[in-house]
This record gives C-alpha cells, structure tokens and sequence, in this order.
C-alpha cells in the first residue's frame, strides 16, 4: 500500500507545482473593483419578439448537439451564414479582394464617412454574409460606407493572421473608398462579439503606433478578457441561450488549465492586450459605445472595461439592455429592441463623428 501512498503524494505535489506555476504565468490583474460601476440601463421589458428569438436560437443549439470538431465549425460558420439568407436588403454590396471583405453602401450614403466592421463568431466563424443585417442597418443609420473585413479565421489560421488583417483594412480604408482611392473624412471602427474585441485591441494599437486614430468606435457584446475571471462568465452561463450552452462545460474546468488551454489555442496568453483588451492601457482612446445585455456571459467583461476605461480618462460608454440574446442586433429584421439598439448608435455617431467631421473640412 506504500507505493499508493508515495502515487497520491506524487500526484498532489505535481498539481501544488502545476498550479504555482499557472499562477506565476497568467496570474492577471484583478479587477473585481470595477464590478461595482454603475451604468446607463433599458428599463424596459424585452418584448415577445424576443421570446421567438431565443427560441430559435435554443433550435440552432439543440442542431448542433452531438456536433464535434471541424464538423461543429463548419456548421455554426452554415448557419451563421443561413441568417442574410432572407435578409431584403436596402444598401448594396460590392465584394473586394485585397482586403478581403465586402462594402455595404446604403442610399444616400457619404462615402468620405467611413466604418470597417468586424463580425464576431468566436475567432471560429462568421463573415461579411452572415452580419449582413447589421452592416446594412449600420450603413443607413451612419450615413456612411461600411466595409465589413473578411479576416481569416482560426482554426486555419492562427489568432494574430485575423488581427492583422483588421489592422491593414483599416488602413487601407483610410485612402480608400467604394469607388477608388479617395482619402476619409471621417473613419469608425465598430464589431461585435469576438469583432467587438478585435475593436477594441484596434483602437489601442492606432494609439500606440501613432497611426491616425478612429473618430469613434462601437463594440456590441465585446469580447474584453479571456482570462474568464468575470463573475458573470459563470453567473450568467444559465441566463445567456447563446454562449451559455456552448460554454457551459468550462464551467468545470480550473481557470488555470482554461489559461493554458486558451494559451495553446490562441498561441499568446489570455492576459495579452491583443486578446483582452482590458488588460492593456486604455488611456487616449477614441470616443466608444459598448452595447451588452444584462443575462450575457460578457456583461461584466464589458463593465469592466467601461469602468477602467473612465477611470484612465477615456470616453466610453456603456449602455444595458434587459433580457436580450447575445448580439440581439444581428436580429433586426425580427427584433424591435434591435432597432432602438440602432437608434442608440445613430445619436452616438451623430454627436461625435459631427463634431469630428467639421473638424476635418474646416
């Protein structure tokens, strides 16, 4: 019985040794401090057209049950796609090459007003197509030319092929418009989910590399910390039908073997600033409106970064609304709340990228 002694010994020394070394590594910051802030919240109760939108959303979980490996991701990129797919549309389309990525032009659009669009989709999925709904809505709220990038994805390429593919589109939008070489007035960055991260790392980067900085920046659901040490991350697993069923079974795991899990995967640590922007300086930013949902999984990465942001002299915004899915604005066509959702980014890039433009031409 002595060697199942010196085992059990060997086993929990190696898991003390384990843990001491995780926590040297990726230990992050806490932030818990900012948990507190208060925010601008909808009130109002989420309207019954939400009811249908969860439900379809549990329907797309429930398809994919059983689902593993680069099956499950080729499904999610099908059905994420599947949502233009009856979308009428009011502002055309034009599909680039270099940059890979798609203008979105409604009527009437200025096309010196410029705003490249990230989609979400976990680093995994997602495209131009499948964001359709907002980059049309976007574009007709805006009065402005969206390009919405087509970066390359993981698991095919690595985490930083899809962050540098934003930064050379938003450089190259800056001389470049719909119908050719055209320098911009005025320049937005905007993304949701995963997009919504990639926003906010972009941001950041133009600041430290001293490039010409975006005029605003809007992040709907954002993505700000992987190193999953939220409160609602866990909290609000059962409240969110989007991400909580496909995380759901991390919830188990230590946040320690989450890290290097993550680590792996994204080739970088999840503390890294170009994977949580939370983590990085947030000084000298550009006015941002953050949009997020009270029951999502990201609503305290998202207050954390507001707060954060504030407090290191940035103009962010972060509005809540009650009740609704992760990303509710890829809903529009169905869902009312969408629409207000619109409406809020309308008043916010109308009083700031107005003043931005006089700015620019006068």
């Amino acid at each position: 019985m002595m060697w199942f002694l010196y085992l059990l010994i060997f086993i929990g020394l190696s898991l003390l040794v384990f843990l001491a070394v995780s926590f040297v590594l990726f230990r992050p910051d806490d932030y818990s401090a900012f948990d507190s802030h208060d925010f601008k919240s909808r009130t109002a109760l989420p309207s019954t057209a939400n009811k249908d939108v969860i439900e379809r959303v549990r329907n797309m979980g429930n398809d994919l049950r059983g689902v593993r490996g680069r099956a499950r991701i080729l499904a999610i990129r099908k059905y994420m796609d599947s949502i233009s797919d009856d979308l009428h549309m009011v502002s055309t389309v034009t599909a680039t090459d270099e940059p890979r990525g798609e203008w979105v032009v409604a009527p009437g659009a200025d096309t010196r007003r410029r705003i490249l669009y990230i989609h979400g989709g976990a680093w995994m999925a997602g495209s131009p197509r499948s964001h359709r709904s907002i980059t049309d809505q976007l574009s007709q709220v805006s009065e402005a030319a969206v390009f919405a990038v087509d970066y390359r994805l993981m698991p095919e390429y690595r985490y930083m092929a899809g962050v540098e593919d934003c930064r050379k589109a938003y450089e190259w939008l800056l001389s470049n418009g719909p119908e050719g070489k055209q320098e911009a007035q005025i320049m937005v960055i905007a993304g949701d989910s995963a997009g919504g991260g990639h926003t906010l790392a972009l941001i950041a980067w133009l600041r430290d590399q001293k490039l010409r900085q975006a005029d605003a920046a809007i992040a709907l659901s954002p993505s700000t910390d992987m190193t999953m040490t939220a409160p609602s991350n866990r909290s609000n697993v059962a409240t969110d039908p989007m991400l909580g069923p496909m995380f759901s079974s991390l919830q188990k795991i230590p946040l320690p073997v989450l890290w290097w899990f993550s680590t792996a995967t994204f080739r970088m640590r999840p503390a890294s600033p170009e994977a949580s922007p939370l983590r990085g300086p947030l000084h000298d930013l550009p006015p941002t409106l953050i949009q997020v949902s009270d029951c999502e999984m990201l609503v305290d990465n998202a207050k954390r970064y507001a707060a954060k942001a504030q407090a290191e002299g940035s103009p962010v915004e972060l509005h809540i609304w009650q009740g609704m899915v992760h990303v509710w604005q890829i809903f529009g066509p169905m869902l009312p709340e969408a629409d207000e959702a619109f409406d809020d980014m309308a008043e916010f890039l109308r009083a700031h990228t107005g003043a931005a433009h006089q700015a620019r031409v006068g």
